[in-house]
């Protein structure tokens, strides 16, 4: 009966969402594409506030003991990698981590391609990822606002996917990865100053656990 009120609320929220979504703005809008990607009432919550790591993070969390065995695991693994990789803002939420990334330091203005500080960047990045290889990673592209929708779609779509073939390509498992590209229609910082356009063009590493690690933070919670 849980799971059935669980998916009646996702479904619901997403019926009144798209129902009136034709006179939102670009952040609404935004608020929307999380919430029609999320799997759980948790990631309703963090999705609709516009904040698509938040609901990535809160739909993969165990939740409890167990979760709290793998937040520590967690907490290592980020102090790591904000020591590797100093350009890179490292942040830990609940069960995850965020990496985010500036695009300004992997990719040229309106490019897709890694710049040769991208790929030292995203070496270091690799080198701690492959210590912990019971983590999934979502790939997230954003853009800023400026251009078209659909042009700024397609660009956050090319810069996940070649930040995920330069990962897989350095040995990260392809079953791992995982891409999303959400344009203009997340953005984190304000779009109205030259500033926060800049920090709008980013792209965001999710690390979460995977069902390993989570199976084995269970058994460790129990005992």
């Amino acid at each position: 009966m849980n799971k059935f009120r669980m998916s009646f609320l996702v479904i619901l929220s997403a019926v009144f969402i798209f129902g009136g979504c034709s006179s939102w703005n670009r952040t609404q809008k935004g608020a929307a594409v999380g919430t029609a990607a999320g799997g759980t009432a948790g990631a309703v919550i963090g999705r609709a506030s516009g904040n698509t790591a938040l609901g990535a993070i809160i739909g993969a969390a165990a939740g409890g003991a167990t979760g709290a065995v793998i937040g520590r695991q967690m907490d290592k693994q980020a102090e790591e990698i904000a020591k590797t990789v100093p350009d890179a803002k490292v942040e830990r939420v609940g069960e995850g981590i965020v990496v985010e990334f500036s695009s300004n330091i992997l990719f040229g203005f309106d490019e897709s391609n890694l710049s040769n500080d991208a790929k030292r960047n995203l070496d270091n990045l690799v080198v701690i990822l492959n210590n912990y290889p019971d983590t999934d990673i979502e790939v997230q592209g954003h853009t800023d606002s400026s251009g078209s929708e659909s042009y700024n779609q397609t660009l956050s779509e090319q810069r996940a996917r070649t930040v995920s073939s330069y990962l897989s390509g350095k040995g990260i498992a392809y079953s791992r990865l995982n891409i999303k590209g959400f344009g203009e229609l997340a953005p984190k910082y304000e779009n109205e100053s030259a500033a926060g356009r800049t920090q709008n063009r980013r792209v965001e590493f999710l690390i979460t656990a995977n069902e390993k690690m989570k199976a084995e933070a269970e058994k460790q919670a129990s005992n």
